[in-house]
């Protein structure tokens, strides 16, 4: 994990309304016009809604581009389904994919063992916009218990790593028998403001404080896309607000291996 460049710890999700950009192609230009811009930055797009309504031969045209993929899924569905899932995504080649733990231990293993080293499989544990409330009447536990309790299923099932909130992290990174990576959205820079945020403010950290705590990457996106001319000192655009992200970065994983010593 120390080996990943600094670029491949920043996801960038290209979640772009239908309705804003004149339908379905006018979201997928918009992805592929936010790949053209952050090429040769080195960080991931992620995909997710665009992927299933325009097809997998988006995750071409990303790589065409010089960009590496990251299918946020969510796959969730009975083993067969999603071995067969697995299988279409295996000519596709994303770099990342996302399956939903909810989807029990042999539906995760599945995809799993048919994308073997090609893709690298993240288990979502509890959604980052639930509160506890939220969760105890869908599991019937608080959102720690719950993300735990994934973070198990996804550990037998030998997947690459975890998606969960960043104040979980803190939760995880002392529990010896989780040894997968910690991948994090749910992040909000000083600089931006969402307008109607559906994040749970109350689990979620600094960039900074989650790299210390052991976090692999980061997923983020209206921070990003929604970045333009703003006041000085703030990202004016994609790129500006991608660099400013990465140095935020670097400075935890400066802090993590300071604690180390």
């Amino acid at each position: 994990m120390s080996n990943l460049p600094l670029s491949e710890r920043l996801i960038v999700a290209a979640d772009y309304s239908p309705v804003e950009y004149g339908g379905i192609e006018g979201a997928r230009k918009k992805v592929l016009d936010l790949a053209q811009e952050l090429k040769g930055t080195g960080v991931y797009i992620k995909v997710n809604s665009i992927l299933r309504a325009s097809g997998y031969g988006l995750i071409n045209d990303l790589h065409e581009l010089g960009v590496k993929v990251f299918a946020d899924l969510k796959l969730n569905d009975i083993p067969n389904t999603m071995s067969i899932d697995a299988e279409m995504l295996a000519e596709a080649k994303p770099e990342i994919v996302t399956v939903m733990g909810c989807a029990g231990i042999e539906g995760v293993k599945a995809v799993q063992e048919i994308l073997g080293d090609s893709t690298e499989v993240l288990v979502v544990t509890v959604l980052t916009s639930l509160d506890d409330d939220e969760c105890q009447q869908i599991f019937g536990c608080s959102t720690s218990a719950g993300v735990l309790r994934f973070a198990r299923m996804a550990q037998l099932a030998k997947v690459g790593g975890l998606i969960l909130s960043p104040d979980e992290i803190k939760t995880l990174k002392n529990r010896s028998e989780i040894t997968l990576s910690m991948n994090a959205p749910n992040f909000r820079p000083e600089w931006s403001f969402v307008e109607d945020d559906d994040q749970n403010p109350d689990r979620s950290l600094s960039i900074v404080e989650a790299f210390k705590n052991g976090a692999k990457r980061a997923v983020m996106g209206r921070a990003i896309i929604n970045a333009g001319p703003n006041e000085e000192g703030f990202p004016q655009n994609s790129r500006e607000a991608v660099i400013l992200i990465l140095r935020d970065i670097e400075e935890g994983l400066i802090l993590r291996e300071e604690l180390k010593g």
